[in-house]
């Protein structure tokens, strides 16, 4: 079992921009991936095989009304690219917690390997 203590995500409504050129992640989505990479390079975790059961503890830097699932695309595709899985498709189980509010924010994550 995998157990991290994340910054808060990205709301998804400011992570992708448009261009002539297609969709990009903008800069504030891409450093929250850079420094989930870091983290995970950090705590020399592997790269977890097989189904996986994801649970999600948020804890919201104000009390601004905000959607349970909105930061979870961000989140789900900085483990994947820090290495936490190989692909999001791995998460069979997706448990999402919604916390009382914490100065700066936080996300609090713990991802297990199914038993089939």
């Amino acid at each position: 079992m995998i157990e991290l203590d994340l910054p808060y995500p990205p709301s998804i409504n400011n992570y992708y921009g448009y261009s002539k050129r297609g969709v990009y992640i903008k800069s504030h989505g891409r450093q929250y991936r850079i420094d989930v990479f870091n983290l995970l390079r950090e705590l020399d975790i592997q790269i977890m095989q097989g189904k996986l059961s994801v649970d999600v503890d948020l804890y919201p830097p104000d009390k601004r009304r905000r959607d349970i699932d909105n930061p979870m695309k961000c989140l789900l595709d900085a483990l994947e690219h820090g290495g936490a899985y190989v692909n999001d498709s791995q998460i069979y189980k997706l448990v999402i917690e919604k916390k009382e509010k914490v100065v700066g924010g936080k996300c609090l994550v713990r991802i297990r390997s199914l038993i089939n």
